[in-house]
């Protein structure tokens, strides 16, 4: 898994910068507005495409670049995620879990939009959308040109996973 080879060249950015930009978002967003401090395991250490128990917030990128910034979560932490951005306790995956996800799906997009806007490329956000079940694919976390960071807080993890592709 990485960054494709046309992105690298098109934008200027080694899979390793653009990792970063994602981890200090990631770890800015967390702090400040989920009130957790992250640890990043940057690279993957083994593909993740089969999640069980889990909470993905998605956001579809289009311009110049298109692609997906997700974010996979066991349920568990969603709840907690979600719990410690409202400031209220949620016990159940519902409607403020499904919004806490797809906000923190949007921020994400936001900061990668603000990294190669700097650029002068073209970048759009779509809505966010999220998925939980107790067993589901996502695709694209298999795709080589994927970047997939995996986070720990205390002693959950996560992954935030980023595909981009040039346009023509």
């Amino acid at each position: 898994m990485s960054l494709n080879d046309v992105v690298k060249c098109s934008a200027n950015l080694e899979e390793e910068e653009l990792a970063r930009y994602v981890i200090a978002a990631t770890k800015e967003i967390f702090s400040t507005m989920v009130m957790m401090e992250l640890l990043e395991d940057y690279p993957l250490k083994e593909s993740v495409t089969r999640l069980q128990c889990s909470v993905t917030g998605m956001i579809g990128l289009a311009g110049t670049y298109t692609g997906v910034l997700s974010i996979h979560c066991p349920q568990a932490l969603a709840m907690i995620i979600t719990s410690n951005m409202l400031g209220i306790e949620v016990d159940e995956i519902g409607e403020d879990v499904i919004d806490a996800l797809g906000e923190i799906a949007n921020m994400l997009g936001g900061h990668v939009k603000q990294v190669f806007s700097k650029g002068g490329f073209d970048i759009n956000l779509s809505l966010p959308t999220v998925i939980s079940g107790a067993e589901y694919t996502v695709n694209c976390m298999a795709d080589k040109d994927c970047v997939i960071i995996p986070f720990t807080w205390e002693k959950s993890n996560f992954l935030v996973g980023l595909t981009l592709r040039k346009e023509k």
